[in-house]
């Protein structure tokens, strides 16, 4: 009880705090995280990486990285109003019959289940923190971009790279990726946040980590310390990982990821992609989550993102991903009743 009552107080302190003076919001310095057994930085628990801060900046922002406080406040304002927006138009849609059409796509789910906002404040302008005008870095001439969507299908050839949507609907292969419970959309690595069962759960021992997500329920098993790595003709849909300790932070180094999967968003494939997560615990609540995406052969420039996470009350359950079963008979079945139809 003692934990929920603080977490229900920095929840409901931390956008105050955050207004007042950013750096609070960011980081505690002189924290020192509880030990395990072993004598390792504690860092087990279910954290969420939600963030209503965008991944890349506006704009408009330029080369700030925070917010002020009165730029702090508008943004809490605007995300409220979007929200009443939102759910207003979702409510029109089921009471009005004569409502418009949705058009060519169902689209995702409602309004009712998207995780909007972050527990506690985030006063930076955007995720990325390098390139430090906080946006993704130049594409490499020749890298794929994987446009399906939620909306109707895109043109395309297999393997389909593309998260969402699809080329066709001929078999499996012709959908995304997390439509066929592959890989989640919000799995990582790396962690961005966005969507829903924004949710990660860490464990820990002598020699190991585990870092859970709740998206697909994707477990990655990170030997520590100094054992080998991967043969590299080894490819594996979340690479291969590798920590260590150094001083208060995990840092989780990973590769060998296969060219199955976008290397960033929607952008190239993962063959050449490296990765390092530094998680530090800076709270009782709080793991400043920082991580640093290369790939020479898709971005022009390595890109670092923070991404606070928090902890949560809670225990994640299994995910059962339903896209890959109930979800992909329907999608085919469909297309087969369409082309009977056309007949």
């Amino acid at each position: 009880m003692k934990a929920k009552l603080l977490l229900l107080v920095t929840t409901l302190v931390g956008p105050l705090l955050g207004a007042l003076n950013p750096v609070i919001a960011q980081t505690t310095t002189d924290y020192v995280a509880p030990r395990t057994e072993w004598g390792q930085p504690d860092l087990q628990g279910v954290w969420n990486f939600n963030s209503s801060t965008p991944l890349q900046r506006p704009q408009r922002f330029g080369l700030q990285e925070f917010l002020t406080p009165e730029e702090f406040e508008q943004d809490r304002i605007s995300q409220a109003e979007r929200r009443v927006e939102a759910d207003a138009a979702e409510a029109a849609l089921v009471s009005d019959p004569q409502a418009p059409e949705a058009g060519d796509s169902t689209g995702g789910y409602n309004n009712f289940w998207y995780e909007s906002a972050s527990i506690g404040a985030n006063v930076r302008t955007s995720l990325i923190v390098y390139p430090t005008d906080g946006r993704l870095p130049g594409r490499v001439e020749g890298a794929a971009v994987h446009t399906a969507n939620l909306g109707p299908d895109v043109p395309g050839e297999r393997p389909v790279l593309a998260v969402f949507g699809g080329i066709g609907k001929n078999g499996p292969e012709d959908r995304g990726l997390s439509e066929r419970c592959l890989i989640g959309f919000n799995a990582g690595p790396p962690f961005t946040g966005g969507g829903y069962n924004a949710n990660v759960q860490i464990f820990q021992n002598k020699d190991n980590a585990v870092i859970m997500t709740e998206m697909v329920h994707d477990a990655r098993i990170v030997p520590l310390g100094d054992k080998p790595a991967l043969d590299a003709d080894i490819r594996l849909w979340t690479g291969d990982s590798r920590g260590y300790w150094e001083g208060e932070t995990l840092v989780v180094e990973t590769r060998n990821f296969t060219d199955l999967v976008p290397s960033f968003s929607q952008f190239g494939n993962a063959a050449n992609k490296s990765l390092i997560e530094r998680f530090t615990r800076v709270s009782a609540f709080t793991i400043d989550y920082e991580w640093t995406l290369e790939d020479p052969s898709t971005f022009t420039d390595k890109i670092t993102a923070i991404v606070p996470m928090t902890k949560v009350a809670g225990q994640l359950y299994e995910y059962g991903c339903h896209e890959g079963n109930y979800g992909m008979e329907n999608i085919l079945r469909g297309e087969r009743m369409e082309e009977l139809r056309a007949q």
